[in-house]
């Protein structure tokens, strides 16, 4: 596990969750743009988050008609 930041901690007490489940939850909802502007941080400093965590961002470009399925290994 990375350690955290001061500011980690603080986001993470403010959310109460852990951001290695918040941040991609809000990527995924309000894009990499919003989360860094909700959490009051830089795409810079997001970024690092998310390469500190481990935590993968993919762009997927679907067909009409195409689904993408998501699953969690345990």
């Amino acid at each position: 596990m990375a350690r955290k930041t001061k500011l980690m901690a603080k986001v993470e007490l403010e959310h109460q969750r852990p951001l290695e489940r918040l941040l991609p939850e809000m990527v995924n909802e309000i894009g990499l743009s919003g989360t860094a502007e909700e959490l009051g941080v830089s795409k810079a400093t997001l970024g690092y988050w998310l390469l500190k965590l481990g935590i993968n961002v993919r762009r997927v470009a679907l067909a009409p008609g195409e689904t993408l399925e998501v699953k969690r290994v345990s």
